[in-house]
């Protein structure tokens, strides 16, 4: 269940940025921002009550939407997405995936596996 509420977190705050990208255009997408960003704060909330480490919830949920706002932003905007861009995506990604399993919850499911 925390990692659904996470997927909707990620896709409540992608939904609000690229809403507030495109109120410039549509005031009427600011409706969406602000119910995009408090719905991701409280799933967020939700997570982290569930159990999952700060750490790594936010991790995630940073990577992600910074990963899919940059990809969307070029298909709905045009924007530039250079490949230095998406080695600094990679990057983020590989950070994020180091955090995940260097957590103590990804170590002791290790540990227990090694018994």
């Amino acid at each position: 269940m925390a990692w659904f509420l996470l997927a909707a977190a990620i896709l409540s705050e992608v939904a609000a940025t690229l809403s507030l990208k495109g109120s410039e255009t549509v005031p009427a997408l600011y409706l969406v921002v602000a119910v995009g960003y408090v719905a991701a704060f409280v799933f967020l909330a939700r997570v982290l009550a569930q159990g999952m480490a700060l750490g790594v919830a936010y991790g995630i949920w940073g990577a992600s939407g910074v990963a899919l706002t940059a990809t969307l932003s070029t298909f709905i905007f045009g924007e530039a997405f250079t490949p230095t861009m998406g080695v600094g995506l990679v990057l983020v990604i590989a950070g994020v995936v180091l955090v995940e399993t260097g957590s103590p919850h990804a170590s002791e499911a290790t540990s227990e596996k090694d018994r």
